[in-house]
């Protein structure tokens, strides 16, 4: 099959043609659609993820159709319409049991520690557990989504945050994660605000009914007038210590913090303001994916459209421009919205 394989970090990866990968007893290979191209991605190409061996083929949110299945899978079948979530969990331990799978101890990540999506195949272990069945209706380009960004960003919004009509959001970071969460807070009801240094960013924040501000020196204190004292809830959906802080900052008391971006590299333990957590009863979520028992009220948003996936794809490429992609991703992004590759 053909992938794309970086042998080295920081360099750029190449298309090459790789053996196609084996089926486990009890997972799946899935023909590979459509995949995002995901900052996450990006993350592990420069070294910042140690579950990360070379050579590693990349990609972790895919949509595609079953090829094969193990001997011992029973709910899935070639030709079945698939997702998963990015967070492939065991489907046996305490916190799967619980139905919190996005927490598994024995998690598995296709693009990390597996080889991912941006191939044309990819293998999704325990798939009984892990698969995601997709609606004929939902166009593979907007289903790439569903793993990572519009999956996580539906568990940040509705089971972390909990937001509430007629609450104020804030969401730091447009790109495809943060438009998803403002798509999702608006569809809950809420009054956002999304902020970014992205003009093209605030503007597609802007059509989906955010007030859009930019990122200045006083942000904070901008927000907290927009939304008459601070938000009910803030997320900072970039992911870096700057973001994090000002995401609390912009907290009325009694806020409700949601990290969703990845704090990696020198912003993996920032400073955050502690001491108005403590004197304004703020809550400091985290935000990991979605768990697999999610997935049938996030299809039902979009199916009842409550969610419209458009908003969050920006661009379209061919699967032979994702080194490119990559390496496009050291410079800030010039289109709002996550970039998706096809394979077919």
């Amino acid at each position: 099959m053909r992938a794309v394989r970086f042998d080295a970090f920081r360099t750029v990866p190449a298309l090459i043609e790789v053996p196609d990968p084996a089926c486990p007893p009890r997972g799946a290979v899935i023909a590979v659609h459509a995949t995002g191209v995901c900052r996450s991605d990006w993350h592990a190409w420069q070294g910042h993820d140690d579950s990360v061996q070379l050579p590693h083929i990349p990609g972790h949110e895919f949509a595609g159709v079953i090829e094969q299945v193990g001997e011992e899978v029973s709910r899935f079948v070639p030709g079945d319409r698939v997702t998963a979530p990015f967070i492939l969990a065991c489907g046996r331990c305490e916190q799967c049991l619980a139905g919190a799978p996005q927490v598994c101890p024995q998690q598995r990540q296709p693009g990390f520690d597996l080889p991912g999506a941006w191939a044309e195949q990819v293998v999704v272990v325990e798939a009984d557990h892990n698969l995601v069945a997709l609606p004929d209706g939902i166009d593979m380009t907007l289903a790439a989504g569903l793993g990572c960004r519009v999956g996580t960003a539906h568990h940040a919004v509705r089971a972390q945050a909990a937001v509430q009509p007629g609450e104020q959001v804030v969401v730091f970071g447009c790109g495809g994660l943060g438009l998803a969460c403002v798509m999702i807070a608006l569809a809950a009801g809420a009054e956002v605000i999304a902020i970014d240094i992205s003009r093209a960013a605030l503007a597609a924040a802007a059509d989906l009914g955010a007030t859009a501000l930019a990122t200045s020196p006083d942000i904070v204190e901008r927000v907290r007038e927009r939304a008459g004292g601070g938000a009910h809830v803030s997320l900072d959906a970039l992911g870096s210590a700057a973001t994090a802080r000002a995401a609390i900052e912009s907290l009325r008391p009694r806020g409700r913090h949601v990290q969703v971006g990845l704090l990696l590299g020198e912003d993996t333990d920032p400073s955050l303001p502690m001491g108005r957590v403590i004197a304004q009863e703020l809550q400091i979520l985290g935000s990991h994916g979605l768990a697999v028992e999610e997935y049938g009220a996030l299809l039902a948003d979009i199916a009842e459209g409550r969610l419209d996936l458009s908003g969050t794809v920006g661009h379209v490429i061919d699967a032979a421009e994702l080194p490119a992609a990559m390496a496009a991703m050291d410079q800030p992004p010039t289109t709002a919205g996550m970039t998706v590759a096809r394979w077919r």
